[in-house]
């Protein structure tokens, strides 16, 4: 039997992420539109991408108003905030780091609740966790920072914390320790990235 998604992840992660959107806005002379747009597209991003390409419409933010409403007022409250007390660069990799923890969790428990394949399931995850940022960044003319060497082990992360969840959800744990798990290790595999500079091998030429 599959259950309705947890209201709290929802939440978590659409707050964080709007939250993430107005910090990575620090700096570029955005006015408090702009930085209203990509609150919204980074908490969304992800969510509007996997649900497209999953055939599930129509995008989870659309079913109701407070999703929405979460975003713009928690993006609102962050702009306000981060104006008179500017957070350190190392706060944004947190925030970032919370975010694609509980993107992925979200995006993979969709996959398993649709019954798609295991390996569909990490993958709308490793969306879910990744694509939101990747627009964000886009549109304020950036290199992703999924793509970035500097960034350590983003993407990668994301897939393995995936893996683990639907590893556990084969093994018949239960739904809440397998999101608690899996999002754990999303989370402490980007901060370790960010404390001992993981990341993969670069491709580059001789």
């Amino acid at each position: 039997m599959n259950l309705p998604p947890p209201l709290f992840l929802d939440h978590l992660g659409v707050a964080v992420g709007a939250m993430s959107g107005v910090l990575a806005a620090r700096g570029k002379q955005i006015d408090l539109f702009g930085v209203l747009v990509l609150a919204v597209v980074t908490a969304f991003g992800g969510a509007t991408v996997r649900d497209i390409l999953a055939g599930d419409l129509p995008v989870v933010w659309l079913r109701g108003p407070w999703l929405l409403v979460n975003a713009t007022v928690t993006g609102l409250l962050t702009f306000i905030v981060a104006r008179w007390h500017e957070p350190p660069r190392r706060a944004f990799l947190v925030v970032d780091a919370v975010v694609l923890a509980a993107f992925a969790m979200i995006g993979t428990r969709k996959g398993l609740t649709l019954g798609f394949s295991a390996p569909v399931c990490v993958l709308l995850g490793v969306i879910t966790g990744v694509a939101g940022g990747i627009l964000r960044d886009v549109l304020m003319r950036e290199v992703p920072v999924v793509f970035r060497h500097e960034i350590h082990l983003y993407a990668t992360a994301a897939l393995i914390g995936s893996a683990l969840c639907v590893g556990l959800r084969a093994a018949g744990v239960s739904e809440m320790i397998t999101l608690f798990a899996g999002g754990g290790l999303v989370l402490l595999l980007r901060l370790a990235g960010i404390y001992w500079k993981l990341s993969l091998p670069l491709f580059e030429s001789r």
